[in-house]
């Protein structure tokens, strides 16, 4: 054994850091861009059909057409529109099904209120209905700041 290397037979000894020390000091932001890589790629190489990215629930699709903020991104499936962001909140004393966020000083108000918030931004395609979860953040009275949509 004078090799140097590791007998795979015994065990791994514990990770020396705690998943908190990663992440910083504060919630941060979870970026769905590589998830949508993937299933773009999928959808280009025919594996998986249209009907089956283009499948946005009628409430999202009639909340990306009436309170969506525009974005300069082109829908990547129809290529015809940009697609809008659509954001929800979940917290407490706010309804299960979430609140749809139609402003960032809406957005900015929950911030400020007691308690933590999880929020979700959508990608929707008004036209095809493709949509996909492009990021989600936490909100909390505690950071005093809301990240962009």
């Amino acid at each position: 054994m004078g090799s140097g290397a590791a007998d795979p037979a015994l065990p791994l000894p514990p990770v020396g850091f705690r998943p908190d020390a990663v992440r910083g000091s504060g919630p941060g932001q979870i970026d769905y861009r590589l998830a949508r890589r993937s299933i773009l790629a999928e959808y280009r190489k025919g594996r998986i059909a249209r009907h089956e990215v283009c499948d946005a629930h009628p409430e999202l699709a009639r909340a990306a057409r009436e309170c969506g903020e525009p974005s300069s991104l082109t829908c990547p499936i129809c290529e015809e529109v940009n697609v809008v962001l659509v954001s929800y909140v979940f917290g407490p004393r706010l309804p299960a099904f979430g609140r749809c966020i139609t402003s960032k000083k809406e957005l900015t108000a929950i911030a400020k209120r007691s308690g933590e918030f999880s929020c979700y931004v959508v990608e929707v395609c008004p036209s095809c209905s493709w949509n996909h979860l492009a990021r989600t953040f936490l909100l909390s009275a505690g950071r005093g700041r809301v990240a962009a949509r």
